[in-house]
């Protein structure tokens, strides 16, 4: 069976490679590294298509090492372990220089998972080039960051997907048996949401799918083709953004079977898990908050839940917190008030800092007054005292706003009965 047109045309050298001018243009840093030889465990972030796993092979092949990869989807501890002694048995036979041990999407490495490959990178038996389309600061253990370099990879730019196309018509047999005529690519583009890969398939399948000579290719044609030969569903593109908001907004709405429709959405198309859950957390502050506390524990849990269980069952604790959100009352007060502090803030610069709130550790700030009329609020009935809490430019703005909802009437009751009509809740 032939290889994708993707695959028939990877580049094998660095001079061949499309894109991340910044990475491997002619000062990049990877393009200096590899002049000097000085090959560092590093981390590829950065969206799919973008050349992470062929940037990493290029670099092994450029620099002279031997290169291992496996996929974090299919391996396991074992795996890792056997793959980390081929490299080692390896090292001195073909080169002096340590071997490349390349994992593509090492986030989906469990913390196990990961620890096994710390003692291969501290002790130099591999160099590490992991890839991931999430970020490296959530997904990659501490311990094993703080050993790579992470460098971040950019979406192709029209110029960039440009250039691909060309390369392909130029080099590609199959294409060039074939008498194309590209009238537009503007649905080729939008369609490939700046991964190489998926432009280089689509425009494979849209060729494949015409039966005509010469083959001409126009929006319109892209868009037949594309919508009924494929799921339209791009974990990076459009579709993604598109379809997360969708589902958002029918939590936010109250709706849970349109919150459950677009979660199936995701879910069918392939959507890290992950993604999902993070974003039910921010819902749950952002769209539901004081009006039900307990919204922010549960996603919380689905969300650390998801992190250990994978798919199926994953599925069934998103359904679950997304019905929960979905038929909580709401509120956004949280939201608003930090957005309404910070415009404060930015418009306000730094305020003076009430001196009877200013810390008093040592004897001459003591003697300057501060602290000294601060009221500590459990000596006083109710745990209550009426004092100043904000910068006296500003002392009366009510910042936080009380929802309109069970929780937070009462909540306003509570704050009415304390301030009086300082805040006029």
């Amino acid at each position: 069976m032939e290889a994708p047109l993707a695959e028939r045309i990877r580049p094998k050298r660095l001079e061949e490679y499309i894109s991340q001018s910044h990475l491997v243009g002619t000062s990049g840093i990877l393009t200096q590294n590899i002049k000097r030889g000085l090959i560092p465990s590093m981390i590829f972030w950065g969206p799919p298509g973008t050349g992470k796993t062929t940037l990493a092979e290029i670099i092994a092949k450029e620099s002279e090492r031997p290169f291992f990869a496996l996929s974090a989807i299919n391996a396991g501890v074992k795996d890792i372990r056997e793959v980390i002694d081929k490299a080692k048995n390896s090292s001195g036979i073909f080169t002096a220089k340590n071997p490349i041990l390349f994992i593509d999407e090492i986030h989906r490495f469990s913390k196990s998972q990961q620890d096994s490959l710390l003692a291969a990178v501290e002790k130099g038996w591999v160099t590490l080039i992991g890839a991931t389309t999430e970020n490296p600061s959530f997904e990659v253990i501490p311990a094993l960051l703080s050993r790579c370099q992470v460098y971040t990879l950019k979406a192709f730019t029209k110029e960039d997907l440009q250039a691909l196309l060309n390369r392909a018509l130029k080099t590609d047999a199959f294409l060039q048996s074939k008498d194309i005529i590209i009238k537009e690519t503007e649905a080729l583009f939008r369609l490939s949401g700046g991964d190489g890969r998926k432009l280089l398939n689509t425009f494979e399948l849209i060729v494949n799918s015409l039966d005509e000579k010469p083959v001409e290719i126009t929006n319109d044609k892209v868009m037949q083709i594309v919508q009924k030969n494929t799921v339209l569903y791009d974990k990076t593109g459009e579709q993604h953004y598109d379809i997360i908001s969708a589902f958002i907004k029918s939590i936010r709405g109250s709706d849970p079977n349109g919150a459950v429709y677009w979660l199936a959405r995701m879910i069918e198309g392939g959507e890290d898990l992950k993604f999902i859950a993070r974003r039910l957390v921010i819902s749950a502050s952002e769209d539901i908050g004081l009006a039900n506390p307990t919204a922010i524990i549960m996603a919380n849990n689905i969300f650390q839940a998801v992190s250990v269980i994978g798919y199926p069952e994953s599925r069934i604790l998103l359904s679950q917190c997304a019905i929960y959100l979905a038929t909580s009352p709401k509120s956004n007060a949280s939201y608003m008030a930090i957005g309404k502090a910070q415009q404060i803030v930015k418009q306000t610069g730094d305020l003076s800092i009430p001196i009877h709130l200013r810390n008093a550790p040592t004897k001459l700030m003591k003697e300057l007054g501060y602290g000294e009329d601060y009221k500590y609020s459990h000596d006083f009935p109710g745990n209550f005292a009426y004092q100043e809490f904000l910068p006296d430019e500003i002392s009366n703005i009510p910042i936080y706003e009380p929802g309109q909802n069970s929780r937070e009437n009462q909540t306003r009751e509570f704050l009415k009965a304390r301030w009086k009509d300082k805040y006029n809740y």
